[in-house]
């Protein structure tokens, strides 16, 4: 296989908001940006497919900032090693990019979380963000009745999606009490922009269910989804769909900063003041270093730009915003903290590694993850433990941060250097 270099002063990893925003800055400062990710074009899930046709005035703004900044985009690249220092390796779709660099910045985003329970395999239930995701790039929806399930802000702007998009979102089931939803109203009164945000989604939503306290405990169908069941207060009832769209809020994606040697603490890339992580000349910004939300993932990775561009009195002048928008991220993740009952959801016969087929019931005999791999191969399917690992955190309270290269499943010519 064959490989092109690619040299960059400043090298960031995800096309997503933070990385967006990091690229600006290093260009407005002076310096070359190269931006990789592994999607078609830039935008990350937030701002997927919204390049031409921004759905927000602050996503218009920002891609044109974009377009008037001199980055250079590697689309459909996926990096999958550190070769040595300064250098990683990216697969693309013919060939392997060697991407050197003087400075890097991580932003590499975060994925949904899911939770096992029975049915959850069934064709048709699928993560609330990947629905969204499909529809983006033109799946038809049109009259298909749809349960959105599990917890976070992300279930309201994926039913307020599917709405627009033609589907009938039966109703909203957020695992989160109704105390913590209160705490979280109470918390956005100090924030008018995103309580406006808050007001104008419900209010587009207001012909939808929106149960509090609420999560699927079952789904059901024989070839594919046909109904699902969910429990609140006790009680349990069933309602006929086509699709559950769920997820149990978000988890950072740490596999690339985990290969680096960067501290991880409290499950998030430990950064300092100018977003520099403990490994030397690289960056991390965005949901990688914590769930905060949109507003906080674009000022810091503004403030990792700037920094990595030697500009740090700008940098500072940014971090009252962040601050503040840390405060919210700090504000979110209490709210929508999984309830305990959650790690009853599996039976014993319940697939928690659906990659190689690994049951609850095999699962709970082991005391480590390691254990786990070893005795049963959990995790070391094609998706490397992504689904699988943050379901075990939590069902087990299992540490599952061992990260090896590749972070990717890639060809075999891509790791031997073939030319």
């Amino acid at each position: 296989m064959s490989r092109r270099a690619i040299e960059s002063d400043v090298l960031i990893i995800g096309a997503g908001p933070a990385g967006l925003a990091a690229a600006h800055r290093v260009v407005e400062s002076g310096g070359e940006a190269s931006v990789v990710d592994d999607n078609p074009d830039a935008g990350g899930q937030i701002w997927r497919g919204e390049k031409e046709k921004p759905s927000t005035p602050e996503a218009a703004a920002w891609f044109e900032k974009i377009r008037k900044s001199k980055i250079s985009f590697i689309n459909g690249a996926r990096v999958f090693q550190q070769a040595q220092s300064g250098l990683l390796l990216a697969e693309c779709e013919s060939d392997v990019c060697e991407l050197s660099y003087q400075k890097l910045i991580l932003a590499t985003g975060a994925r949904e979380r899911f939770l096992p329970f029975p049915g959850w395999t069934l064709p048709n239930v699928m993560g609330a963000g990947g629905l969204q995701a499909l529809v983006k790039t033109g799946f038809a929806i049109d009259r298909k009745r749809i349960v959105v399930a599990g917890s976070g802000p992300l279930l309201l702007a994926v039913a307020d999606y599917l709405t627009r998009k033609g589907a009938e979102v039966l109703t909203i089931a957020e695992q989160a009490s109704r105390a913590n939803l209160f705490r979280f109203g109470l918390g956005l009164m100090g924030q008018r922009g995103k309580a406006s945000q808050a007001y104008k989604l419900r209010k587009r939503l207001r012909g939808v269910k929106y149960l509090i306290g609420c999560w699927p405990v079952a789904a059901h169908g024989v070839e594919k989804l046909e109904r699902v069941t969910l429990q609140q207060a006790g009680r349990r009832f069933d309602f006929v769909c086509d699709y559950l769209a769920c997820g149990f809020h978000l988890v950072p994606s740490l596999e690339l900063a985990e290969l680096l040697g960067c501290k991880i603490e409290d499950d998030a890339v430990r950064v300092d003041e100018f977003q520099q992580t403990s490994a030397e000349n690289v960056y991390c910004a965005g949901e990688a270093t914590g769930i905060g939300g949109l507003e906080l993932s674009l000022v810091e990775g503004e403030i990792a730009g700037l920094a990595a561009t030697g500009q740090t009195t700008k940098a500072r002048a940014l971090f009252a915003n962040r601050d503040k928008q840390r405060k919210f991220g700090r504000l979110l993740n209490r709210t929508f903290e999984l309830r305990r009952e959650l790690r009853d959801l599996p039976a014993g016969d319940t697939m928690v590694c659906r990659c190689e087929d690994v049951s609850f019931e095999r699962l709970r005999t082991s005391s480590s993850w390691r254990e786990a791999k070893l005795h049963t191969r959990c995790g070391m399917g094609p998706c490397q433990g992504r689904i699988c690992g943050t379901a075990v955190e939590f069902l087990f309270a299992w540490n599952v941060q061992s990260v090896r290269p590749p972070v990717f499943p890639v060809r075999v010519g891509s790791m031997g250097g073939e030319t």
